[in-house]
């Protein structure tokens, strides 16, 4: 891998950051291409310098990706939302752009494709994010048929967007919501283990055409996974069941206030949409036979090896106090 150029689009983003960082350790040239790259500075120190060029590109911009596409050894696309915000929207990110990117990357004869999609990628599915990761993946298929696509559980790590997001509620909050009762299934997988299966994928003969589903080395429910931050916060509160259609309404005015405060100026995410509603109706862990982490060499990280190092700013005194301070 060492002196081979890369292409990341979606660089600065949560999984895009560490598949830099781990492409940067093997020794590859990597074209960082992100929004606000440019931005990103903390890409740089990744790597040595002029190791790591930080390229200001969305995925759908055609003019500024081209030119980097000619001599890389592979593109991996980790671009993606986890909900709609101004032009940020699943049609134009999880599927126009994807299918442009490897249209591109055909075009220039590049011999690898890495697509990131999601475990829950189906026509039909209920979720508008799960269909259109769908739609993305057929593109990219049809565009570079040798595409290797990497579907991934629940993504955990720093600056994950779940256990974070709900850490913080419980720190303000005497409830938190089990939607649906709870009951949805997941196989949390670490984004450092995400990041070392599309760098294993680079190097196999058999990855291309190849879809690989990764998850954890362990099945958790929604409702034992609010467990484990309670437990690691040291916080208490009360798991509230909610009927998948009650907890439409609540998430719809929560979109609403997203809106408004974006309006003016404020980028928080919303706490719930209602398509992430939709999403927790269906399981979200690899199915049997898929091949994952374990067929790729990595032996898959457990949540409590990593929760630790990071919801330990959520307890009542801060990091220094013990996991089961109240």
């Amino acid at each position: 891998m060492r002196y081979r150029r890369f292409v990341v689009v979606g660089a600065s983003g949560f999984v895009g950051r560490y598949i830099v960082k781990h492409l940067a350790a093997e020794g590859a040239l990597i074209a960082a291409v992100s929004r606000r790259a440019s931005a990103a500075g903390f890409l740089r120190t990744m790597g040595d310098v002029g190791q790591i060029a930080l390229i200001d590109a969305g995925i759908t911009d055609r003019d500024r990706i081209a030119p980097l596409l000619d001599g890389a050894a592979a593109v991996i696309n980790a671009a993606g939302i986890l909900y709609e915000r101004g032009t940020q929207r699943f049609e134009a990110l999880h599927e126009t752009g994807p299918a442009r990117l490897a249209t591109l990357a055909a075009a220039a004869g590049v011999p690898r494709f890495v697509h990131i999609s999601a475990i829950g990628a189906d026509p039909a599915s209920p979720a508008h994010y799960g269909r259109s990761k769908a739609v993305g993946e057929a593109a990219v298929r049809a565009a570079m048929p040798q595409a290797t696509i990497i579907r991934p559980s629940l993504i955990f790590g720093p600056e994950d967007s779940f256990f974070n997001r709900f850490a913080a509620i419980a720190r303000i909050s005497p409830v938190l919501p089990l939607i649906g009762g709870g009951g949805t299934r997941f196989a949390p997988v670490f984004v450092g283990d995400v990041a070392a299966a599309v760098a294993a994928t680079l190097e196999r003969d058999d990855a291309p055409g190849r879809v690989y589903e990764l998850g954890g080395p362990q099945i958790e429910t929604l409702r034992s996974l609010f467990g484990l931050i309670l437990r690691e916060t040291g916080r208490r509160c009360l798991l509230l069941p909610v009927p998948f259609g009650l907890a439409s309404v609540p998430a719809a005015l929560l979109e609403i206030a997203a809106q408004a405060l974006h309006a003016v100026g404020f980028t928080a995410p919303p706490l719930l949409t209602r398509d992430q509603v939709r999403m927790l109706r269906r399981d979200a862990a690899p199915a049997p036979g898929m091949p994952g982490l374990t067929v790729l060499g990595i032996e898959p990280t457990a949540l409590d090896l990593i929760l630790p190092t990071y919801l330990d700013r959520f307890r009542r005194r801060g990091r220094a106090a013990g996991a089961h301070a109240v």
